[in-house]
């Protein structure tokens, strides 16, 4: 299965990045150059990781893997992009050889190991590794933080939504609120993936598969009047028909709707005291018969609210989420950094203050109990044994720049996540923080970070 961009622009796609990676890959390459090192005899490693989980999570849900090989393998220096180099007044001084030969003739040569997407992990675990010439891992970094970062944020606030629905249906509605168009369509793989059975995006049906739903807006109502509107919905759409029923009053929305009986599909809230109006439009459907007429709920929905409408006994049958999810608005960034771990065989640290690495290319390996749930993870140098019972969580997925891992589809992505989060104790899914230790840290890499805190102290 081939990787899908997700409406990135490929001509240009290798620049969306921070100008210090082309200035510090130029200077790569001016270096080597002039010290005579060839690019195979300047090797990195870099890791990909979150410092420490948002507000209220306890556990993140890796995603955006997919597009990360994308990127990989088809991000190029096209000679507009070439030029736009050349004549940047910071490269003035670099070789003629890095824009006429090195620059259109680059390709990604990296190998990378990677968790499986839908994959829940911790604080300081890798979950992504690099190792390539350092020109070719250090220009990845932008882009591997900006698409792994966000898919992620998305997918760990889905999984909480999830999680809060219990066995409902929930559906992505948040590609107008989301920060780009691009973001829409990213905010409804992630969220599909961590356990949504759908979204109002088009394109993510059309590129992705999610399949995609929606009602009416409320012009639609206003231009038509309440009856004719549903009238009309009803006569193009029969039994997938949802009115609308809240432009004005709720009650009498419902009424209009019970006239097609138990034909339509159901009937939207989307504003006002969302626990009382459900039961309330429960209460008159089943009065006139419309028993199978399912009530969906929308209006600024997130976990909190929805935990709060099931456990007050709303009779909802689905919810659509938009805006709390795409924007994950309670807390919306994620601390996920790529850094340097190893040069040539070498381990490598960062000693700031609160930004502390563990160096050297490492491995997350996860301990299951016999009932098949999660017990913990032990951080390990990639070259010692691993302990007893586990199982490695970082698996190879590229080598030399070709992609030599079974590409999963998103359903298959999407069916791995949701028994991945199975194994995760109850405690973990609450909606607030629990502080338990998850992550172990091997003896042999304490004792590695410690020399090297001494040595560079």
């Amino acid at each position: 299965m081939q990787p899908k961009s997700c409406f990135i622009n490929d001509e240009n796609m290798i620049l969306s990045t921070d100008f210090y990676q082309l200035s510090m890959c130029a200077a790569y390459y001016q270096y080597n150059l002039e010290h005579n090192i060839k690019e195979e005899e300047d090797i990195a490693v870099f890791e990909l990781f979150v410092r420490k989980l948002p507000k209220n999570r306890n556990f993140l849900v890796f995603s955006g893997l997919e597009q990360l090989i994308y990127y990989i393998q088809k991000a190029r220096f096209t000679q507009s992009t070439i030029e736009y180099i050349r004549k940047h007044s910071m490269f003035q001084k670099i070789d003629e050889r890095f824009f006429e030969e090195y620059l259109p003739n680059f390709k990604f040569n990296i190998d990378m190991w990677a968790m499986k997407e839908g994959t829940f992990f911790f604080p300081n675990e890798p979950i992504v590794r690099i190792k390539g010439p350092t020109f070719h891992a250090q220009l990845i970094e932008t882009y591997i933080i900006s698409v792994i970062n966000y898919q992620t944020i998305i997918a760990s606030k889905a999984a909480r939504v999830r999680a809060a629905s219990k066995d409902k249906l929930i559906l992505e509605f948040g590609t107008r609120r989301a920060h780009s168009p691009q973001a829409g369509i990213f905010a409804a793989r992630a969220s599909y993936i961590a356990g949504f059975d759908g979204t109002s995006n088009v394109a993510a049906d059309l590129e992705l598969g999610i399949e995609a739903s929606g009602t009416m807006a409320h012009s639609f109502v206003e231009k038509y009047g309440e009856m004719n509107s549903f009238e009309i919905f009803y006569d193009y759409y029969g039994d997938k028909t949802i009115q609308l029923i809240d432009t004005y009053d709720i009650k009498q929305g419902t009424l209009k709707a019970t006239k097609f009986n138990n034909n339509i599909l159901g009937v939207r809230i989307d504003s006002g005291d969302l626990i009382k109006e459900a039961k309330r439009v429960r209460r008159i459907l089943d009065d006139h018969g419309c028993n199978e007429v399912k009530i969906v709920v929308s209006s600024n929905l997130d976990e909190y609210k929805i935990a709060e409408l099931l456990d007050n006994n709303a009779p909802v049958d689905a919810f659509g989420v938009g805006t709390e999810l795409v924007t994950s608005s309670d807390d919306p960034t994620l601390s996920a950094v790529y850094k340097l771990m190893e040069h040539n065989e070498e381990p490598k640290i960062k000693i700031s203050e609160g930004k502390k690495t563990y160096p050297g290319s490492k491995q997350v390996c996860r301990r299951i109990d016999k009932n098949g749930k999660f017990l913990n993870d032990f951080l390990v140098l990639e070259n010692e044994v691993y302990p007893e019972n586990t199982s490695p969580l970082l698996i190879p997925i590229m080598e030399d720049g070709k992609l030599v891992y079974n590409l999963p589809s998103i359903e298959e992505i999407k069916e791995y996540c949701e028994q991945n989060i199975e194994k995760l104790p109850e405690k973990y899914k609450k909606l607030k923080e629990i502080n338990i230790k998850t992550l172990h840290i091997s003896e042999k890499l304490d004792n590695l970070m410690k020399s090297l805190i001494k040595k560079y102290q």
